[in-house]
């Protein structure tokens, strides 16, 4: 691996590792790191693998942007502020839009826009000493990485204005209680456990996993009926593809599936 880079990245048969690579600094994010999140994200849907897991070197996730003073002091216009704000949008989007599943493995410091990194994939796994942060209201600053749209979604309304507005630290056993997280371990079982479950998405059926992922993400802006016409359609693709065909058989013979994406 290049140790100049912030993201590293290792595959492992159908999944692909990501992690933050800064430990020094919480794996903050330098402003030349959101270019390469972004370019791992989609150098990920274009692979072969199946699954991405994200997840930090050391003992943190990532601790959010790794601003400098001298960046505050050159943000001296909104139009120059938005520009900054690019390749972070870039990035958020394509993970937002990878059809394939994606897994946090959240040890330590998910912060800021970390912790928004780490919610806006499909399945949390944070350990007992994972401290979650919607740390910008102290920074005299807005959520952002689609913070927005993803806190109310996972945890209310109620409860996302409780951790946007204070910036208070959730625990790893707190964050799954009230669904940031999806499960919580010990550090030591972190790596194994998001092991095992990315290798079980991985025999998933890749053409079920995206219009599951697709409808999901939609549903809170569908109607009932429009939720029930878009199943239907769905299904009717899946149903006649080959991977539906196998995992029929496949249940008939009572052998386990082997999903070809098509």
């Amino acid at each position: 691996m290049d140790d100049t880079r912030f993201v590293q990245v290792e595959d492992r048969d159908s999944i692909r590792w990501m992690r933050f690579h800064n430990p020094q600094h919480k794996n903050a994010i330098p402003r030349h790191g959101w270019e390469e999140i972004g370019e791992a994200i989609t150098s990920f849907a274009l692979s072969e693998q199946r699954v991405l897991v994200i997840g930090g070197s050391g003992f943190d996730f990532c601790s959010g942007a790794d601003l400098r003073a001298e960046d505050i002091e050159r943000l001296d216009s909104p139009a120059e502020a938005r520009r900054l704000m690019h390749a972070p949008g870039r990035a958020a989007l394509a993970l937002h839009r990878l059809p394939k599943p994606t897994i946090a493995a959240v040890d330590g410091a998910a912060v800021g826009a970390g912790m928004n990194l780490a919610i806006g994939c499909d399945i949390v796994v944070a350990t007992t000493r994972a401290r979650f942060s919607e740390v910008f209201v102290r920074r005299g600053l807005n959520l952002d990485l689609g913070g927005v749209w993803l806190l109310p979604r996972l945890v209310g309304m109620a409860r996302a204005k409780d951790l946007a507005l204070s910036g208070r630290i959730v625990s790893g056993a707190e964050a799954a209680e009230i669904g940031l997280a999806s499960r919580v371990v010990e550090p030591d079982r972190l790596d194994a456990t998001v092991g095992e479950l990315a290798r079980e998405l991985a025999d998933g059926a890749p053409l079920a996993q995206r219009f599951i992922k697709m409808g999901l993400s939609r549903s809170f802006d569908l109607t009932f009926e429009q939720a029930l016409a878009y199943e239907q359609q769905s299904q009717a693709a899946l149903l006649a593809s080959d991977d539906a065909r196998e995992g029929i058989v496949a249940f008939l013979e009572d052998r386990r599936p082997e999903f070809g994406g098509s």
